[in-house]
């Protein structure tokens, strides 16, 4: 089977020094980008987190401290891996929790103005929970009918999820479109394409209103709460967010002295 695509999709898997979104750092990167003429490119780093690799990192990864040492940083590759996937769709396993949000502050970071909010997203994994409930190697041996091998390698999960997608496309035909957009909303779990920022902090009620999803002011709007409370959006700023939450924030502020405002596809 073949994937209809209107542009490329990038397939990807990060390894990380855990799983603290604005906390922790790559330390792998593997992309596949699949083109809509079926076409494949690969680009993979090890990445120099520049902190510590702990030991229970190591033993899941195999990547160790010595292994990243001369490994370049994010930020001096994150041009080229923008460069890679800037016209693409994403996919990947676990995806929208993880990865991407984790992807995109690493680029935020480096000062790359990367923002997913314009691509479809599929996330395989919520295919896969939502069809079987299992993990990447059961899905593998589930759809594709082999043990995966080299398991927490970056390329070797990447090319996993891409087969896997496949596979699903095929068990699933009458259930599941090959369509990267209706894909994109199915990868969904409870309802994420209602928030507005990746982490779930900020999220729309009925009326399309951005509305604070966390803390004493869970469930009240933001720009209400941002009149009532002019030091609360200092307050945001300051603390440990992450750098795309507080992007949305920003946008919001803003939208509230000089009018409606975008980040990404999502009008503010």
């Amino acid at each position: 089977m073949k994937l209809k695509l209107k542009r490329p999709l990038a397939f990807f898997d990060l390894e990380t020094t855990g799983v603290n979104v604005t906390k922790d750092r790559i330390i792998q990167i593997y992309i596949l980008k699949i083109h809509p003429n079926g076409k494949e490119e690969g680009l993979g780093y090890l990445i120099n987190p520049e902190q510590h690799i702990s030991k229970e990192i190591t033993q899941l990864t195999g990547i160790s401290d010595e292994d990243v040492k001369d490994a370049p940083t994010f930020r001096e590759v994150a041009q080229e891996i923008y460069e890679f996937i800037k016209d693409c769709d994403l996919a990947g396993f676990n995806s929208n929790r993880f990865d991407i949000p984790l992807l995109t502050e690493e680029f935020l970071r480096a000062g790359v103005n990367f923002d997913p909010a314009n691509r479809n997203m599929v996330d395989v994994q919520v295919i896969f929970h939502k069809m079987e409930k299992r993990d990447l190697s059961a899905a593998y041996k589930f759809y594709v009918g082999k043990e995966l091998k080299d398991a927490h390698s970056a390329e070797a999960d990447t090319r996993a999820t891409y087969q896997i997608l496949l596979k699903q496309l095929e068990r699933y035909s009458d259930q599941l479109e090959n369509d990267i957009e209706k894909l994109s909303q199915f990868s969904n779990y409870d309802n994420m394409g209602r928030k507005a920022d990746l982490a779930g902090y900020i999220v729309y009620n009925e009326k399309g209103e951005p509305i604070i999803n966390f803390g004493k002011f869970k469930g009240q709007p933001v720009e209400e709460v941002f009149q009532k409370e002019p030091g609360y959006f200092d307050w945001i700023m300051r603390s440990d967010f992450p750098l795309y939450t507080k992007k949305v924030f920003e946008a919001i502020r803003l939208k509230m002295k000089f009018g409606n405002t975008t980040v990404g596809k999502r009008k503010i």
